[in-house]
């Protein structure tokens, strides 16, 4: 054993595993160098935390601490325990299944018990899971290949259901997976849930387990009439649907919106199948709601493939999901694998990476968007979710800050759907100390000191009336005109918008207005600094300093010039001013005029002046346009200063009309196509412009007006839907051919 400079080898790791605790950290050590006194303690700890986190979450229903943090520890005290069997006990966390019964509810014991599923993480744990399944099957009895079913993992609250004759006469709740709490009068209030079976030769007596949830959308409207009543807000649908589930009168279950899918059998007499596949269509004929996402496959590739699919799908689908459930479809294989003492040997659960943390509320602060809407959005301790480092995340409106149930200082649940937005979804009410306190909307705009009020009577969106001279309001206008759906001025982004419209003394800013986006100079450029990160000695995190952005820094010897960002930022603006009419729209920000909106209007009228000259009724009329957007152009161009931004842009060259392409047959004309996925050939706005060049409406929804869906990879929930309504579906190849030829080539 090596030491340094006098310190033993036992002192230093001693020194680690204190420093370790100290941090809440595990302690990274091999299994010969931890103390036995500090591997003790961790493993202690992690019993105690796992303890409580399982109670606070099938007893109470109500966790403080993340998903993604329970993982990590039981993940920890399964590491330790294979490390040091010694230490693992008959009543460790690893060996139960679920929480004990709440003393709510009388006990129930189940026929046949109910196990845990056993979880992966990664993909290469899944393979190597599904693998050793496979050869443990084929040493049985050298099978042929397993075929697998698979089918998405609900978020929500395992229920046992027991029938006899047909007819439901107990429902429990899982507990620790032996005996439950008796909900069954809280179940039968559940409308998806039938009383009595359909159909003839019912078994004599039959298990059915499955989950009930309460759908993302209805989980809001739950919360906002908790908060209306005074009561505590659930901090996530699951917590909504077990909390619903456990009320002591089964008239307030009814009131709230469970429902469920059935996804196994536990006892049975009377029936006789060969495979879980089988189970579920005749679960579907015996009038029990099957989860339509399950999937029979034949290979693990397959299964990934799956995983994959619904990894981009989750968040289109009407209920939370937090992984993919995996099992051996055949019911002999099922019994010959057997179980562990808490899970089966085959079935297991892919959990996708966490999308939902806990982190502290710092502060509710307001934003001003580029219309004057003052947006509340939240300041939070930075957390690490969906790959990214998020530290805000928007609240939308004072109504949504109350309807959350948030309060300034609260511990919340941070979610970040689809990899894209971060939300807070709600309060960790239980983990409140007192010290928090409510936001309070402002009354004066926070960047030009206007009395904000609401746009017209009514309205929930407060805004700042100042449009022409809010700092912020210019800032985000110019950053929305640079945006890739209008100018694309790569080189304008948010940073160098807000250089070019912040108020300077004694000097006025280069940008007073969009309306002289087209009339900069290098020059004008001299002064304008982004605020970065400062750097060098001394430098803490946070601290920030203002630099050159447009201009080199320069010296006695080397004085300054203008820099790269110049340069590109001027080939850009002279290449915008050859952008369609569409492009232009989107940037002048009419308020609900995007893309959709502008490429109609474009298409129908060709110039600015026509659209400018049209009436109220002639814009309403347009295709994709109808009378609230008609009214918003109508009163856009009544603005003196909005006039003067569209007649300085004409000035600087920028194009104010399409121009007609005659070489391009109609073939599209009077058809709706929706694009949906990846093509290899085509971007989403070069599709859509093919399809409106040739005549067709590009529509972003299907519906029964949608003649051809387009799809690519990774199609998503749209593909279904066509399927569902009869659209015809078209491959990229397809697609081309239709283009080309038009709807009789199909």
């Amino acid at each position: 054993m090596r030491h340094n400079d006098g310190v033993s080898e036992q002192n230093r790791t001693a020194a680690q595993a204190a420093k370790a605790a100290e941090q809440d950290q595990p302690v990274e050590m091999s299994a010969g160098e931890i103390p036995a006194d500090a591997l003790r303690e961790e493993y202690a700890e992690l019993v105690e935390r796992v303890r409580q986190a399982r109670v606070e979450y099938y007893q109470q229903d109500a966790p403080t601490v993340s998903d993604a943090q329970y993982d990590q520890d039981y993940r920890r005290l399964e590491e330790l325990e294979s490390l040091h069997p010694e230490l693992q006990s008959n009543d460790s966390p690893t060996q139960e299944v679920g929480g004990e019964p709440s003393a709510a509810f009388a006990p129930v014991r189940h026929l046949e018990r109910m196990y845990s599923l056993e979880d992966v993480f990664s993909l290469d744990e899944l393979r190597a899971w599904l693998e050793r399944a496979q050869a443990q099957v084929q040493a049985l009895h050298g099978a042929p290949e397993l075929r697998w079913l698979t089918e998405v993992k609900i978020d929500g609250l395992a229920i046992n259901l027991l029938y006899q004759d047909g007819r439901l006469v107990r429902a429990a709740t899982r507990g620790d997976g032996t005996t439950g709490e008796d909900v069954t009068h809280n179940v039968a209030t559940i409308s998806t849930v039938p009383q009595q079976l359909r159909g003839e030769d019912l078994p004599q007596q039959i298990e059915i387990r499955g989950e009930i949830f309460i759908s993302t959308q209805d989980f809001q409207k739950v919360n906002e009439q908790r908060v209306e009543e005074g009561k505590a807000p659930f901090a996530n649908p699951r917590n909504a649907a077990a909390g619903s589930l456990r009320q002591k009168d089964p008239a307030e279950t009814a009131k709230r919106p469970l429902s469920m899918y059935v996804h196994g059998i536990g006892a049975a007499e009377g029936l006789e199948i060969s495979a879980q596949s089988e189970a579920y269509d005749l679960m579907a004929t015996w009038g029990l709601p099957v989860s339509p996402y399950s999937r029979v496959l034949s290979s693990i590739d397959q299964v990934v493939e799956y995983i994959d699919e619904y990894g981009d799908k989750r968040h289109s689908l009407d209920h939370g999901i937090d992984g993919i459930v995996v099992k051996v479809d055949d019911r002999a294989t099922q019994r010959q694998l057997g179980h562990t003492s808490r899970t089966p040997r085959w079935s297991v659960a892919y959990k996708y990476p966490p999308e939902e943390v806990h982190t502290k509320l710092l502060d509710i602060r307001v934003g001003v968007g580029r219309t004057g809407r003052v947006t509340p959005y939240g300041v939070m301790e930075p957390a690490l979710v969906a790959g990214s480092t998020v530290e805000m995340a928007t609240l939308h409106n004072q109504d949504v800050v109350r309807a959350k149930g948030v309060l300034i200082g609260d511990t919340v649940v941070l979610r970040k759907a689809g990899d894209v937005i971060p939300e807070i979804v709600g309060p960790v009410v239980a983990l409140r100390d007192g010290t928090e306190r409510e936001f309070v909307m402002p009354t004066h705009c926070p960047s030009c000191g206007t009395e904000l009020r609401p746009a017209k009577e009514g309205d929930v969106d407060i805004r700042c009336p100042n449009a022409r001279s809010c700092p912020d309001q210019l800032k985000e206008r110019v950053f929305h005109a640079a945006g890739r759906g209008a100018f694309d001025i790569e080189a304008l982004g948010e940073e160098a918008a807000v250089a070019l419209t912040r108020p300077a003394e004694p000097a006025d800013p280069p940008l007073t207005s969009e309306a002289q986006l087209f009339d900069l100079s290098a020059g004008m450029l001299k002064d304008v600094k982004i605020e970065r990160q400062k750097r060098g000695a001394g430098a803490k995190p946070g601290d920030t300093e203002l630099v050159p952005y447009f201009w080199t820094k320069g010296s006695a010897k080397h004085p300054s010039k203008p820099s790269a960002n110049t340069v590109k930022l001027f080939d850009e603006l002279a290449k915008a001013t050859s952008q369609p009419l569409w492009r232009v729209l989107v940037a002048l920000s009419i308020r609900h005029v995007g893309p959709t909106a502008a490429r109609s209007l474009a298409t129908a009228f060709g110039s600015m002046d026509r659209i400018r000259e049209a009436s109220e009724e002639e814009l309403a009329a347009t295709d994709g346009v109808g009378p609230v957007i008609a009214r918003e152009v109508i009163d856009w161009f009544q603005v003196d200063w909005h006039r003067e931004i569209v007649e300085s842009w004409a000035a600087a060259g920028v194009r104010m009309e399409d121009e007609v392409d005659d070489s391009v047959p109609k073939v599209l004309e009077g058809l709706t196509i929706v694009v949906t996925g990846t093509l290899e050939d085509y971007s989403r706005d070069s599709a859509k412009e093919a399809i409106l060049t040739r005549g067709g409406k590009a529509s972003g929804s299907v519906s029964k007006k949608t003649d051809f869906l387009v799809a690519g990879a990774s199609a998503g929930s749209k593909l279904e839907k066509a399927a569902s309504l009869g659209v015809t579906v078209l491959d990229e190849a397809d697609f081309t051919r239709l283009l080309a030829e038009g709807p009789e080539a199909f």
